[in-house]
């Protein structure tokens, strides 16, 4: 158990499945370590532009062998961990610029936790097309969350100026894509690296 806490991030969009299987890692890794996790929203098309990345199915396209390895890859993570509720999103990819932006206004209504869960379980559990409002917008209720409060704040500035600050400050750290995680200062990419982030936060302890 660590004793003295080190500031750990969770740079997330919930367009990535793998930032999805890491959400769902995450509790075990702060149980056992006694950590608290800080979830950053971040606009995953925009740290793509910014770094001149571009996504998993984009980069590996026409790759031999590649993408199957990939796959093997997931498949290996989710067995370790036992993860029985994922499904890949007929609707992918997703414009989550709405979602993300939800996730912003969701904090300082207090339902951010509920917030993400609800988003992670409606494109990777129980996958839909949350860039359609009113999909949106059903799931929203159905988590029953502050619908009618949450569609009106992430029309205001603020709510698209926080998510544009989080993204263009994860990118100047150091971040080109989702999962990115922080210990302090020490960057880590993609969630076969949460051992990784949990041997440092246990080493910073």
């Amino acid at each position: 158990m660590v004793t003295a806490m080190v500031k750990v991030e969770f740079h997330f969009d919930f367009g990535s499945p793998n930032a999805y299987l890491s959400h769902l890692v995450i509790p075990e890794i702060e149980k056992r370590t006694g950590a608290k996790f800080e979830y950053v929203p971040v606009l995953l098309g925009g740290v793509f532009k910014l770094t001149n990345n571009r996504s998993p199915a984009q980069s590996l396209a026409g790759i031999k062998n590649k993408p199957e390895y990939e796959r093997l890859e997931m498949t290996r993570f989710i067995k370790r961990h036992g993860i029985t509720r994922f499904k890949s999103n007929p609707f992918f990819p997703v414009n989550t610029l709405m979602m993300m932006r939800g996730a912003i206004a969701a904090r300082p209504l207090g339902v951010f936790d509920r917030y993400v869960d609800a988003m992670y379980r409606n494109m990777w559990a129980e996958p839909k097309k949350m860039d359609d409002l009113n999909i949106f917008r059903s799931a929203l209720d159905e988590a029953g969350l502050p619908t009618a409060k949450i569609l009106e704040l992430i029309e205001t500035r603020p709510v698209k100026d926080e998510l544009l600050e989080n993204t263009n400050r994860s990118v100047e750290r150091g971040s080109f894509g989702s999962p990115t995680f922080y210990v302090g200062n020490e960057i880590f990419f993609g969630k076969v690296r949460l051992r990784d982030v949990e041997e440092m936060i246990v080493a910073s302890g």
